[in-house]
């Protein structure tokens, strides 16, 4: 039996984008004939609001969810419509127990369109960029902040992730999207369900009219949303494991225009 999705929704890094960071263009016309079509697209990735100004050349309108589901942005206007922040009493509780069980942990906030860090904490892409400083622990969370990160340079990966999660409890949500100890933190039940789920509810869509693209560990509570309610959830060929077991579908990798090559298929 055919269907056809009402929304097409697709993760950024190692989904939409090429390892060069670009979009193909097989992708872009897949969009842009969906869209002339009636069906929108929308980005869900756990970039920030001031990491989407290069996508906005080429996907030059629609909604993005950033943050892990935590900031939904107009991308036409470039403006913030909604904003689900950590609390100052989580972000302080949190970030005092991962420094007690763990004093190597080292933090770093994202404030719409702002980024905080401490001098010892080591961003990857945001040296020297707009937006961007340097500031102590106890200034970073004075105020919430749309998500909280959280890096250690010499544990593994995993063991770090364990450590995270188990002093979070469920004061937050935990999440990761890289090959880094990098935990990515939102505010409790915060993910990319719930922000697909919010402009979904915005359209008068669900996710049985829902086809999502996604290859990390912060794309699983997607697919389980969009999988339980009768929608696609598509892992690229070069997906995490924990992805891949809770896809419907997976298509070619995100080098192999693995994106464009699946909505192609569903016409």
């Amino acid at each position: 039996m055919s269907w056809t999705p009402k929304l097409i929704a697709s993760d950024m890094d190692g989904t939409l984008l090429r390892s060069d960071e670009t979009v193909a263009p097989a992708t872009l016309e897949q969009i842009a004939a969906w869209g002339d079509d009636g069906v929108p697209f929308v980005l869900a990735t756990g970039r920030p609001p001031r990491w989407m100004l290069s996508i906005r050349e080429v996907v030059r309108e629609g909604v993005a969810v950033c943050c892990n589901g935590a900031v939904q942005l107009d991308l036409g206007r470039f403006e913030v419509l909604h904003e689900h922040a950590i609390d100052v009493d989580v972000l302080r509780h949190v970030t005092a127990e991962l420094r007690r069980e763990q004093p190597g942990t080292w933090f770093a906030v994202e404030y719409g369109l702002e980024f905080r860090h401490e001098p010892v904490y080591q961003p990857r892409w945001d040296v020297d960029a707009p937006g961007v400083a340097v500031a102590t622990l106890e200034e970073m969370v004075s105020a919430p902040a749309a998500k909280l990160l959280a890096r250690h340079e010499d544990l593994p990966r995993e063991e770090f992730l364990d450590l995270v999660a188990r002093a979070v409890g469920d004061r937050a949500t935990v999440t990761n999207s890289s090959s880094d100890a990098l935990a990515e933190i939102s505010a409790q039940g915060v993910s990319k369900a719930t922000g697909l789920a919010d402009v979904c509810a915005d359209l008068g869509l669900g996710p049985a009219d829902v086809v999502f693209f996604g290859d990390m560990p912060n794309d699983v509570a997607a697919f389980e949303w969009v999988r339980a309610g009768g929608g696609r959830a598509v892992a690229m060929g070069n997906a995490h494991p924990d992805v891949l077991a809770v896809a419907t579908d997976v298509t070619a990798t995100n080098d192999e225009d693995g994106v464009a090559r699946f909505l192609a298929g569903l016409r």
